[in-house]
């Protein structure tokens, strides 16, 4: 991700945080200095509650991922953003009660650290006052108070049951485990819109912007998670063979960029490459277009080819084609039979497909059941 930059990692997860990521330490500096009369006083406590929080959001979120990894999802990253944190998971699991651990993990991390935070104010005699209403103080006692609270706050704010929290995800594989899956992520998305619109009516009746805006980000959160998952259910038990293109030079390793290039201007531009008609490499549009700015038409095919592209077969599902494309960044994927290339396979012409199997659904039966 160019946007972020990496802080360091954990059990090979890189944490990044977003370039934006100071204007959340500017406004906790400007809304306790200034708007709060704190002065400089209030805008370091300001910066120094705020950076704390991220630091009990980073642990949340990776309460996530060791969940994750514990059922063999990869983690890409974890970037922290100016509104909060987010796990980017590879992708995740078919199983409802998979999914259901992997959203708890997070909130079970601050609840955790409540209780271990609980019970170091129970030890000390420190006291855990309400932060909105005991005012700011830049003592250990007033951060930790505010620490405390807003672990909390933060627990039960992701269990609200709508996208993209956790609560959303918790409902919807609890929903899972009787209904169907669409199903289940149609009733938890319109439950996580209902609350969104409610709440963005809170927020301009007591004009809270900010409420107004973390409104808008649910019900954009909810509405984006029933559209994938709508798109995941046309596609499942689809294979490749009833989309791919065959129609497409083979190139060899020996082929300079140049005679690439004339391919292009037919409008291609994926290419599988081929030894002695062994499938050995894939040469993607946006790589093509990079190595010719770079050192021009005169290179070879081999020294420019992606040699780490696992090709698809004609049996494999178009969601998990869809997947890979989408988490690989991939405009298009080779697709091999027996070692040999057949074609490829890329979103256009799944989408292609789509369309033709909605006007004539008999000429593309399911294979399986979705």
């Amino acid at each position: 991700m160019n946007s972020s930059l990496k802080l360091f990692s954990v059990r090979g997860i890189d944490i990044r945080v977003h370039l934006t990521f100071p204007l959340i330490l500017l406004w906790a500096a400007f809304q306790f200095g200034v708007l709060g009369g704190g002065g400089l006083a209030g805008a370091l406590f300001g910066v120094t509650v705020i950076s704390l929080l991220f630091v009990l959001v980073t642990l949340h979120e990776l309460g996530h991922s060791f969940a994750a990894l514990h059922y063999g999802v990869p983690v890409e990253r974890i970037v922290l953003l100016p509104i909060g944190g987010v796990a980017q998971l590879s992708h995740m699991p078919d199983k409802p009660k998979q999914e259901l651990v992997i959203a708890l993990a997070g909130p079970a991390v601050n609840v955790a650290l409540a209780i271990v935070m609980g019970g170091i104010a129970l030890l000390f005699g420190l006291p855990l006052s309400n932060p909105l209403t005991s005012g700011v103080s830049l003592t250990f006692g007033a951060i930790f108070s505010y620490i405390f609270f807003y672990n909390v706050v933060l627990a039960v704010f992701n269990m609200i049951p709508a996208f993209p929290m956790d609560g959303g995800r918790v409902l919807r594989s609890a929903m899972a485990m009787w209904l169907d899956y669409g199903r289940s992520t149609q009733i938890a998305a319109g439950i996580g819109r209902t609350l969104a619109v409610l709440f963005g009516i809170y927020g301009l009746l007591n004009g809270q912007f900010f409420s107004v805006l973390i409104a808008i980000f649910i019900y954009s959160g909810a509405t984006q998670e029933a559209r994938m998952v709508q798109f995941r259910q046309k596609l499942r038990g689809y294979t490749v063979q009833q989309a791919y293109n065959s129609q497409v030079p083979i190139l060899q390793p020996a082929d300079s960029l140049r005679e690439v290039v004339n391919w292009t201007a037919r409008g291609l531009t994926d290419f599988p490459v081929a030894h002695f008609g062994s499938y050995v490499g894939f040469l993607g549009n946006e790589q093509l277009m990079s190595a010719l700015q770079q050192n021009g038409p005169d290179q070879t095919v081999a020294s420019v080819m992606s040699k780490d592209v696992e090709p698809v077969s004609l049996t494999t599902d178009l969601y998990d084609v869809q997947q890979r494309l989408s988490n690989e960044k991939l405009s298009a994927l080779p697709v091999v039979e027996y070692g040999r290339i057949v074609g490829i396979i890329s979103s256009r012409h799944i989408r292609h497909m789509l369309r033709m199997a909605t006007m004539r659904p008999e000429l593309f039966p399911r294979v399986q059941s979705a």
